[in-house]
């Protein structure tokens, strides 16, 4: 009888140490997804903070307006999309997308272009599923207004553009090409289409562009014109320009930072109508439009350049890791007449990676400790503290 209790006691206390060893695993794994999935985004995002711009807007009257500018996010379609690839780089873009809405609180946000990985050449079902995952990623409040431009792997290249594709991307995301708010005036062009070759979407891109400028040089006149008379007043601030090609530059030579294009890359020389627009298509925008500040992407990595006579252009880099290890995007603090800018890193995804392994090496060395297959390091350390002191 005795046997059968000292038996059953040895079996009631394996299963309590196998119960908290259970715990004890569950505890670990909770905490480290807690951090790695949730937490660290408000870790790191809660470092960033809006720049104040050199005037301060209550001190001249002016609004200031808190602008996100993101930039290549390249959600994955049916053809080239791995379901493990979606699930990973999705959840990251919206976990950082939702924190820093909820954190930074910003009155609009500009999406500069390939929004999609595939749009150039999904099909009907396809897109839909994509744009569906678009909403749900990028939902926001509905006093949070979401504009978007278009990319090359949203409607294709100029020779893959369609009146299809453009009318299918304009039919979910608003086609307006001027926004003004605040003051403040935003022109979004389909830097796609300004191929330059007269092709009937490169006009109509083109006689866009033609309108938009004298509207705003009516803005910036005397009113009263007779050129002017039936317009729509606009405010008479030079335009924030927004696209998604960079305005023609040689290369990436000269840009520099952590998240600029790795120093073996910089000195290749770019293509024209393929990794920036043409010389002649930019310079046509600098002087129909004269922009006081321009936001691009395409490259998915950084840089500040200056054109014409002094007018900065700021390659925002990728919004997902799948383009970037230390994606990031601009916050923007703007009036009529100035505006500050600064960089908003998201987790780093090493960061996470490293984070994994470190637990999931600890989770090893937890389960042989309980199997007796290795010392606990305790244990180990007390005995040798002990061997020491006799010595």
């Amino acid at each position: 009888m005795a046997l059968v209790r000292l038996g059953f006691g040895r079996q009631h206390l394996c299963l309590l140490k196998r119960s908290f060893l259970l715990l004890k695993l569950t505890a670990v794994v909770f905490a480290v997804l807690l951090f790695c999935e949730f937490l660290i985004y408000y870790l790191v995002i809660f470092r960033c903070d809006w720049p104040e711009v050199k005037t301060a807007a209550h001190g001249s009257g002016q609004k200031t307006l808190k602008a996100m500018f993101l930039a290549d996010t390249h959600l994955l379609g049916e053809v080239r999309g791995h379901w493990l690839d979606k699930l990973r780089r999705e959840w990251q873009m919206e976990r950082a997308f939702q924190t820093a809405l909820w954190l930074l609180q910003p009155e609009v946000v500009f999406i500069l272009g390939d929004i999609f990985d595939e749009g150039k050449w999904s099909s009907s079902q396809g897109w839909a599923d994509d744009v569906r995952r678009f909403q749900k990623i990028f939902r926001h409040p509905q006093h949070v207004q979401l504009k978007v431009v278009a990319g090359n792997h949203d409607i294709g290249f100029h020779y893959q553009m369609s009146t299809y594709k453009i009318k299918r991307f304009e039919k979910v995301f608003n086609p307006e090409r001027l926004f003004s708010w605040k003051g403040i005036n935003f022109v979004l062009v389909n830097s796609v289409a300004l191929e330059g070759d007269g092709c009937h979407l490169c006009s109509e891109a083109e006689r866009e562009l033609i309108e938009i400028s004298h509207k705003l040089n009516c803005s910036r006149e005397e009113p009263g014109s007779s050129l002017c008379r039936g317009l729509q007043p606009l405010p008479g601030s030079a335009p924030v320009l927004l696209q998604h090609f960079p305005l023609y530059r040689s290369s990436d030579a000269n840009c520099s930072g952590e998240d600029a294009a790795p120093l073996e890359e910089r000195g290749i020389p770019f293509k024209e109508r393929y990794d920036v627009l043409s010389q002649e298509a930019s310079q046509k925008l600098l002087w129909w439009l004269r922009p006081r500040l321009i936001l691009s992407g395409h490259t998915h990595s950084a840089c500040e350049v200056l054109h014409g006579a002094g007018v900065p252009e700021i390659s925002v880099p990728s919004f997902s890791w799948r383009n970037r290890n230390n994606p990031s995007f601009i916050m923007g603090s703007m009036t009529p007449t100035e505006y500050a800018l600064a960089k908003c890193y998201l987790p780093y995804e090493d960061t996470v990676l490293v984070t994994y392994c470190v637990a999931a090496g600890f989770l090893v060395v937890l389960m042989l400790v309980h199997s007796g297959l290795l010392v606990s390091p305790f244990l180990f350390g007390w005995n040798l503290l002990r061997k020491f002191k006799t010595t």
